[in-house]
């Protein structure tokens, strides 16, 4: 694996936390990017791509692949999304969008956006994100597409994507339907970090439970939902989904479309550019 470049990060109680994103060189055609494996009825789905899981399209594509697959598996009961990395996700590879017509930044949003909430809709059985580490941005919206999330306490969260002059546009449709307006606002108009405590009072996480046993809480509720009846518990979750989905679809469409127009804006590919050039943005007045 190469080394990491073009990856903004912040001081947060002397430990440097990936704030956006990260482009790496590698060969992700042979690398093994989300890892999968299941143990006693879960399905164990690891983001694998160092040093931040900054999402490609091949991660992307991994991800979606594994999900299918537990949902496939009459053998799997419960599906947990977590890291094999210290962060759990640090947001999308900005090569994804530098320099990138509208058509082009629509098709990862397809993905990320359209394919990630189609696969977990259909999933019909739990599904929970076990966060430690920073969580930013694309990152976001895995651990949101899950049913739960239990989080570690010294795991951060947020949506950075104004800073480089993008906007975080699925969340205008998802972060608000989760903890309200004026709770979100904030959050994704300033750009700002905040952590698990934070995300907890706000209705975003679950769970809170010490630093680094994430991962281990999750196994434990999972083993308690694989209990359960597997045909009462798809059945009840599809009811769910349907109750709490309503025109949600709709919603992230016109989301994606704000995306990828925000995206080809001047502004924008300034952002990104001061980015990597490590200096700050000259905007258009």
């Amino acid at each position: 694996m190469a080394d990491a470049r073009n990856v903004l990060v912040t001081e947060v109680e002397d430990l440097r936390l990936v704030v956006l994103g990260a482009c790496v060189q590698c060969d992700e055609m042979s690398e093994q990017l989300v890892k999968y494996k299941v143990v006693d009825g879960v399905a164990e789905i690891l983001l694998n791509r160092p040093p931040v899981n900054a999402l490609s399209l091949q991660v992307i594509d991994q991800l979606l692949a594994a999900l299918q697959r537990a949902r496939e598996d009459a053998e799997v009961r419960v599906v947990i999304v977590a890291s094999a990395q210290k962060i759990f996700c640090a947001g999308l590879d900005l090569d994804i969008l530098r320099d990138k017509s509208g058509v082009e930044a629509k098709q990862f949003l397809e993905k990320l956006y359209f394919a990630l909430n189609d696969v977990q809709y259909r999933l019909g059985k739990p599904s929970i994100a076990a966060i430690d580490g920073a969580t930013r941005a694309g990152g976001m919206t895995i651990a949101i597409s899950c049913d739960m999330i239990v989080a570690g306490e010294g795991a951060t969260f947020g949506y950075p994507e104004i800073n480089v002059g993008l906007i975080p546009a699925l969340h205008f449709v998802q972060l608000t339907r989760l903890v309200g307006k004026h709770q979100a606002f904030g959050p994704l108009f300033l750009g700002d970090p905040f952590d698990t405590q934070s995300a907890f009072r706000m209705g975003l996480v679950s769970e809170i439970v010490p630093t680094g046993t994430a991962l281990d809480r999750a196994r434990v509720l999972a083993r308690r939902f694989a209990e359960k009846s597997a045909v009462v518990m798809k059945l009840g979750r599809d009811a769910f989904m349907r109750a709490y989905d309503s025109d949600y679809r709709r919603s992230i469409e016109a989301a994606a479309e704000t995306f990828a127009l925000v995206a080809t804006t001047d502004d924008c590919q300034e952002a990104l550019r001061a980015f990597v050039e490590k200096r700050p943005p000259n905007f258009k007045r």
